[in-house]
């Protein structure tokens, strides 16, 4: 009866412990919630727009509380999104009260390498430079390459002091497995068509193979070409000067390189503000009025007139793999509902579909490929390609009217994939027996997972080869069939720029696989030429749910992947993209790798 009591009473108390740190976690996430609540910001007269870009940057940015809440630290974040990050620059030019931009640089974060991503800042930078206001540009850390190619769109690039500049080119590393799987005990088995389609190549081979290196050397030298020309136009220094100094390679001090032309000075923080000042006609005891993106984002044009318009153009966000399941990061066979939903919506005159994906599932891909052609027979319905558009992502933007992508966008890798892993030796090695009794020849096809990994039992069988052969091209062609479809293109001219071949924006448009070279601005206006409006609004799909309504679902996920993050730091990427492979098991289109330029 003693035992019966403590052990009743101990649980008791468990219980009371665990709803008491339940109700002060509550607490702590509601005034989390509460802290990201809109407050009024003040824009001041002769204010500078700060664009300090150092976090990762998205597509779009989910309002969900979740997201913008660190859990480590309990403390409100505040994400920015290209949606937004675009509309601020653009609204900054029209804004009486300011008077310029200041780039805070260091890095530019984004999936799959970002270039894109900062060459569309870099553009809206541009046009903001017609409105007569200056865009001055800094780094007190130092510059990588790719923040100094947007860093030359400012009038002036100024640098601390003691951080030089290293221009090196680009280059593309490729780990491969095969050797270590093996002594593993593990064996990857694949059915692919596409001598380019080399997703596969790390688990199966040594070595890149001659097409895969013909391909990255491509689409490499024209990334690279599309940032020196740039830095070259506004820096006015000739192309064949920087390559001359990336082959030299060597630490220089920053006095030389602003000799050479590529800054307009050296200056630490403190000098870099009163720089700054003098430019907005400040003496040294006035104060500069500074305001962030992250506030401006949600500032309203002052005496702004609300124009009220029925017609809509939806712009529907398709970002992360492709798979079963869809999240903000993430695309599953939800997107197609959303597409089908926002076709059937009489006030939605155009539909602009925004891509940032490497592929994934084949399924998936046609299950939204089908809205796509849907919808795209009832409205004008763009692409607007992203980062990466490529596999899977070029599957479900081939049936819309025009695709847009920028000069650097990854896009192509027309091929498809399965790849399925044997794990006999390993599974013989630690002592597991298996015996297998089927009702049928083939019921036993693949073999079983003993393991609590999806790792077969077995190496596949020459039929079970041959019939997975079967399915691959099966899929293969239904793909081609969509391109040549949706792109007017003959078998013949297909067959030359497919097999799994990656391009870069600026070389599928001399193939006719990209029509317009732009952003997202870009997408909009062909959409509202085409759909033949002047006057509209923006809707944004899939809709972010309420935020109470995933709360304590979402709740462990987010804590895991950020605690994973931080304990990983710069190999997540790496963790991220071999969980991914080893989950590939089926029929995969997706692009060979993800890409991180210097």
């Amino acid at each position: 009866m003693k035992s019966f009591l403590k052990y009743t009473l101990a649980t008791v108390v468990g219980l009371l412990i665990v709803h008491i740190i339940l109700f002060f976690f509550f607490f702590i996430v509601v005034g989390a919630f509460a802290s990201l609540s809109e407050t009024p910001v003040n824009v001041k007269d002769n204010s500078i727009l700060t664009i300090k870009l150092d976090g990762e940057i998205f597509d779009r940015v989910s309002d969900h509380p979740l997201d913008n809440i660190d859990f480590l630290t309990m403390t409100p974040k505040k994400s920015l999104g290209m949606n937004n990050i675009l509309s601020s620059i653009k609204k900054a030019a029209k804004d009486e009260r300011i008077t310029g931009i200041y780039l805070d640089l260091t890095e530019v974060y984004g999936s799959y390498g970002a270039l894109a991503f900062t060459q569309e800042i870099r553009n809206a930078l541009e046009k903001f430079k017609e409105s007569g206001k200056f865009i001055y540009s800094y780094s007190n850390m130092g510059y990588s390459q790719k923040s100094y190619y947007l860093a030359t769109v400012a009038d002036k690039v100024y640098v601390n002091p003691e951080t030089p500049l290293l221009l090196l080119g680009m280059s593309s590393s490729i780990s491969f497995y095969k050797e270590m799987l093996g002594k593993l005990g593990i064996q990857a088995e694949v059915i692919k068509v596409g001598k380019f389609k080399s997703a596969v190549e790390p688990f199966i081979s040594d070595k890149m193979s001659d097409e895969n290196r013909l391909q990255v050397k491509k689409y490499l030298d024209s990334s690279w070409g599309n940032i020196t020309r740039a830095i070259s136009a506004s820096r006015h220094i000739p192309v064949d000067s920087i390559n001359a100094l990336a082959d030299r390679f060597d630490i220089y001090t920053t006095t030389q390189f602003k000799d050479w032309g590529y800054f307009d000075g050296t200056a630490y923080e403190n000098e870099m503000l009163s720089i700054l000042k003098e430019k907005c006609k400040l003496d040294s005891t006035q104060k500069l009025n500074q305001i962030s993106i992250n506030d401006y984002q949600d500032v309203s044009l002052p005496n702004q007139e609300i124009e009220f318009s029925t017609d809509k153009i939806a712009v529907i966000y398709a970002q992360g793999e492709i798979g079963m399941e869809q999240t903000d990061n993430t695309i599953g066979p939800d997107l197609a509902k959303t597409i089908r939903k926002v076709r059937q919506d009489k006030n939605v005159k155009a539909i602009v579909l925004r891509i940032n994906s490497p592929g994934g599932s084949a399924l998936t891909s046609e299950l939204i490929w089908k809205e796509v052609d849907l919808a795209s027979k009832s409205v004008p319905l763009i692409a607007s390609m992203s980062n990466v558009a490529a596999s899977g992502g070029y599957y479900i933007a081939c049936a819309a009217d025009t695709i847009v992508a920028e000069p650097t966008t990854l896009t192509g890798s027309i091929g498809i994939f399965g790849m399925f892993f044997n794990g006999e030796k390993l599974i013989n090695n630690i002592g597991i027996n298996s015996n297998t009794v089927t009702t049928n020849k083939h019921s036993d096809f693949g073999g079983s997972y003993p393991l609590p990994l999806p790792i077969n039992s077995r190496p596949l069988s020459t039929y079970d080869r041959n019939v997975l052969q079967n399915y691959v091209n099966q899929g293969y062609e239904t793909f081609l069939n969509r391109v040549m479809t949706g792109r007017d293109l003959s078998r013949e001219e297909l067959d030359l720029i497919a097999e799994g071949r990656v391009w870069t924006g600026e070389d599928a448009q001399k193939i006719d696989l990209v029509d317009v070279l732009g952003g997202m601005e870009d997408a909009i206006k062909i959409a509202a030429e085409k759909a033949g409006i002047e006057k509209y609004s923006i809707v944004e799909y899939p809709t972010v749910k309420s935020p109470f309504e995933t709360l304590m679902t979402e709740l462990t996920s987010k804590v895991k992947a950020q605690m994973m993050k931080e304990e990983l730091g710069a190999f997540h990427t790496t963790w991220q993209q071999l969980k991914q492979i080893v989950h590939s098991q089926g029929l995969m289109a997706r692009i060979p790798y993800d890409i991180t330029p210097n």
